[in-house]
């Protein structure tokens, strides 16, 4: 039986009775009395990688069916999470890099909603390691040699241990959120999902002060779901464009 968010939230208190669902890389943490699932991944050891479209170009939009194509492959897709943001018909809005083949190009330039608050940045994988870059640092760092994984969103949560100066800890817009955060030595990733509304300022306090992650970037809000079998949950809902996923044999 699949236990609901405030059930899992219920677990971090009362481990006794739910010790089995805290097993594994995914667990429910409390931060500042909100819960959040915290699943963490080590970018050296764990197969983390973007989804988007399958071989007939046709885009995954639901946990399920990458699911079963991860299966195809020979691989067991134990978590996932929507992965950036994107237009109507699933296109990502800005870079967004799979297996070394980008879709689209880095966008620079301030804008409209989340995505265009500055500074955004980039969530990428290359090599073993991970990291979350502001975006003209990213543009600097692999100019002429882009990372085999990369998807843009914004704003970030965190830069260099700041919190992005535009939160506000007062914010009223609360929504269910999902976002990245990576340690200094870019090994440890944190993919955190809240399992209630919380505003900004609230989910980037969790990575700067509970994770310790010196960058942290957002991924969405209103789309937010989180794909995590051994805890029973496969959430539905709107199709999604990019979607990160790790595999293990």
């Amino acid at each position: 039986m699949r236990l609901p968010p405030f059930l899992l939230a219920l677990c971090g208190a009362v481990l006794s009775a739910c010790g089995s669902a805290e097993e594994g890389p995914c667990k429910t943490q409390t931060f500042e009395n909100l819960p959040y699932l915290v699943c963490e991944f080590d970018a050296s050891q764990d197969t983390i990688r973007l989804f988007l479209r399958d071989e007939t170009g046709t885009p995954f939009g639901q946990f399920d069916r990458l699911a079963n194509h991860v299966a195809s492959q020979g691989g067991n897709l134990v978590f996932a999470m929507n992965a950036g943001m994107y237009h109507d018909d699933r296109r990502p809005v800005g870079l967004y890099i799979e297996d070394g083949e980008a879709e689209m190009g880095l966008v620079r330039s301030a804008g409209p909603g989340n995505f265009g608050m500055l500074p955004n940045g980039v969530f990428w994988i290359d090599n073993g390691r991970a990291g979350v870059s502001e975006t003209l640092a990213f543009d600097e760092r692999f100019k002429g040699a882009p990372p085999r994984f990369a998807t843009q969103s914004g704003p970030m949560l965190v830069i260099d241990g700041e919190l992005h100066p535009a939160l506000n800890p007062d914010g009223t817009s609360l929504r269910r959120r999902n976002g990245v955060g990576v340690s200094a030595d870019g090994r440890t990733v944190y993919f955190v999902i809240s399992d209630v509304s919380v505003n900004f300022h609230s989910f980037a306090r969790l990575f700067r002060d509970e994770l310790g992650t010196p960058n942290a970037l957002y991924l969405d809000g209103a789309v937010s779901k989180v794909y995590v079998p051994a805890l029973e949950r496969v959430e539905t809902g709107l199709d999604m464009g990019p979607i990160v996923g790790v595999i293990r044999e």
